[in-house]
């Protein structure tokens, strides 16, 4: 990549127009930086000063020394100088400009497949060049492919980096040394006015004594010296990032505090906790709650005699009963005249519940009202209609709960099940539906996808946080065997055995149909043939693009023992209860995370007979699809098997980031750092009582319009 003659210098007064910085100046003041430069570096998120000297090295590499070409060994990557003796292009399959440069010591050949007139003729024979690219063996000399080189002046020596050369993330069209002179530039104007970047957090505050402050951070980060440990660097553990990591960790707990503040300053519904409603309801039941949910019931309710409103996560492991709790808090909520809305992340799940809840609250008066997207227009009008009216009081829906048709006469309790599975603003529109005369309903979060425990102190430090660690009397652990699709033919006479056993089946499929793209098992083309090998047993099929009655049919068939094996895709991961079912067959394991294949097993296992689950895999297996594997065969504990996720993919994996709306971090790692979530807590106490108005500064800088997350 070709880069001009002369080099910013650190010490050069800042190329910036228009008057003083500070970290909102956007970055098309910061000379060189034209209307093209400036829309490719927004789509790198960089569009303020602050957003330059945010956006950090993900490694680094040497080029304080020449590297004599003749002690050049493939696979280094490091930077030479010579004199060019050679300027060609090759014609061949691929055509390509070679330039053959020397040093004295050997030669090298430049490669480039990419190039311009202009290059050619910049690179002509007696010109001395500096070049930094990763060597490789040629077919006549070693290589560099599109190294980054300098034309230098042959008369005067050019100076050598004084310190290690950061390599930033980066798109197309905004080079390395663009972005080198950028940052290089954002510091410089740190160094001339330290207000640029008020440093929120004096070391009396800062819980590691090796901390440095912001603005050392931050230029140690960007211009490393020569005897930094670029290990810790390019692991992101050196103390100037975790100085850095901990600041944006501590504006993102800061946040949810204060948004917890907020919402619990408006009054809620003050709920009596005497429910002749709940009394009915455990009487009529054929089994006694656990103790875990007892003692969990007893949290909720106690929350909503308060009159503030109830900000309450519920995790509890597949199995573990969650929908019993949820049923008595809306009882109670039922019982003091409020209505009750249950949001669940797919019709299914919906339809789920609402056959669930209609057992169990049918012989109570009560009648669960089922709102979807694909009900049809009368019946849709009729059900927003008995809503509005206060005449439904349980109402259980998709994201069809918060359109803007439909409107709550007396929202009192809001129960969000998956919640990893919706964005910020879908959560936020129910919320701002229940408000009221002033008053917020309660919110009652659960997840099946169980959090490390110092991951959910970071991410939920606005919510109290109850969990289900008690399994209901008699489920059964699921024996869990990894198989190589080679064998799926001695698993087909598996089947048709356990089949005879009277046990049904579920074979899970990641796609609907045949991709050219992914080589899955597709669910049509495995139902087709199941049908044909396990004939004269009925199979089924259910996955997401079924009309909402063909799958509530297929499922009644399943429930019913009408159907021996139901393929499916990943539709049937959350909630589907068919206690007869005890073998499971998931196909394509390798492909997915653990939270997800822990979810699918928790489908079998309900009822009292021993179960299986067969983890299908596709040879041959990466380390990390191994690795995940062996963690499903060894384990059926929940908490346990997202802390593994946790360790092996990431929080945004583990929590579905893309579905969350969970903030992007721009520096900290939540599972890198868990070492610093413990010291949040204290921080945050002392922050609030020696500095409060930094408490905003330190939010806007890291977190903006991502606060809101603290809301929901």
């Amino acid at each position: 990549m070709p880069s001009s003659s002369s080099t910013h210098k650190p010490g050069l007064r800042p190329a910036l127009r228009l008057g003083p910085p500070t970290l909102t100046t956007p970055v098309e003041r910061l000379r060189g930086v034209g209307p093209r430069v400036q829309e490719k570096l927004a789509k790198l998120g960089i569009t303020r000063l602050g957003d330059v000297l945010f956006h950090l090295p993900f490694r680094y590499s040497d080029r304080t020394r020449i590297v004599p070409i003749g002690s050049l060994l493939p696979g280094q990557e490091l930077q030479v100088e010579g004199t060019i003796e050679l300027t060609q292009v090759k014609m061949g399959r691929r055509r390509s400009l070679l330039c053959r440069i020397s040093d004295g010591s050997g030669t090298l050949t430049l490669r480039m497949f990419h190039f311009s007139r202009q290059q050619q003729a910049q690179l002509e024979r007696g010109r001395r060049v500096r070049c930094y690219g990763t060597v490789r063996s040629g077919p006549q000399t070693l290589e560099m492919v599109h190294p980054e080189y300098q034309l230098l002046n042959t008369d005067e020596p050019a100076p050598l980096a004084e310190t290690l050369t950061p390599v930033y993330p980066a798109s197309e069209g905004v080079t390395q040394p663009t972005l080198r002179r950028l940052a290089s530039t954002a510091l410089d104007c740190l160094q001339r006015d330290a207000n640029v970047l008020p440093d929120h957090l004096p070391p009396e505050l800062l819980p590691e004594a090796n901390f440095p402050g912001l603005g050392d951070a931050l230029r140690y980060v960007h211009q490393p010296p020569t005897d930094a440990d670029v290990n810790a660097l390019t692991a992101g553990t050196h103390p100037a990032q975790q100085r850095l990591a901990f600041e944006e960790l501590l504006a993102f707990h800061l946040s949810q505090r204060q948004r917890r503040c907020e919402f619990t300053s408006k009054p809620a519904p003050l709920l009596n906790a005497q429910s002749d409603l709940c009394t009915r309801f455990l009487q009529q039941l054929a089994f006694e709650p656990t103790a875990a949910q007892t003692r969990v019931n007893a949290e909720i309710a106690a929350d909503m005699q308060t009159g503030q409103p109830m900000l309450r996560l519920l995790q509890g492991d597949v199995g573990a009963g969650k929908t019993l709790v949820a049923t008595l808090a809306a009882l109670l909520a039922i019982d003091n005249d409020w209505q009750v809305a249950l949001m669940a992340p797919t019709e299914l799940l919906a339809e789920q519940h609402q056959q669930n809840l209609q057992q169990w609250l049918t012989p109570l008066g009560i009648e669960p009202l089922l709102l979807t997207g694909r009900q049809k227009k009368s019946e849709r009008t009729a059900n927003r209609d008995a809503i509005v009216s206060g005449q439904a009081k349980m109402v259980i829906g998709t994201h069809a709960l918060f359109q803007s048709d439909v409107a709550f006469a007396r929202l009192g309790l809001v129960i969000i099940d998956e919640q990893h599975r919706f964005g910020v603003h879908q959560r936020l529109a129910l919320l701002e539906k229940g408000r009221s005369d002033d008053l917020s309903p309660h919110q009652l979060i659960m997840t099946a996808t169980p959090i490390p425990r110092t991951l959910a102190m970071a991410l939920h430090a606005d919510l109290d946080v109850s969990v289900l660690d008690e399994l209901p009397p008699g489920r059964q652990p699921v024996k869990t065997v990894v198989l190589a699709d080679s064998r799926r033919e001695e698993l087909v006479e598996r089947i048709a055995a356990a089949c005879a056993e009277q046990r049904q089946v579920y074979w899970v499929c990641p796609l609907i149909e045949e991709s050219d793209v992914l080589d899955y098992q597709a669910a049509e083309v495995t139902h087709l043939n199941l049908t044909e090998q396990l004939a004269p047993l009925k199979i089924g099929l259910i996955h997401g693009r079924l009309p909402a009655k063909e799958k509530a049919a297929v499922m009644q068939s399943f429930k019913a023992g009408e159907i021996d094996v139901l393929v499916a895709t990943t539709v049937i991961e959350v909630g589907v209860d068919v206690p007869n079912a005890s073998l499971m067959v998931i196909e394509n394991a390798e492909r997915l995370g653990l939270a997800q294949l822990h979810q699918l097993r928790g489908r079998v296992g309900r009822g009292q007979q021993h179960s299986d689950c067969v983890l299908l895999y596709k040879a041959p297996l990466g380390e990390l699809a191994r690795a995940r594997l062996d963690v499903m065969r060894q384990s059926n504990d929940g908490f346990l098997i997202a802390q593994r996720d946790l360790e092996l993919r990431g929080p945004g994996e583990l929590l579905g980031t893309r579905q969350t709306g969970l903030p992007g971090l721009r520096i900290a790692d939540f599972n890198r750092d868990q070492g610093l979530i413990p010291l949040l807590q204290g921080c945050a106490d002392r922050l609030y009582a020696e500095r409060p108005e930094a408490v905003d500064p330190l939010i806007d800088r890291w977190q903006g319009i991502a606060a809101d997350y603290g809301q929901v």
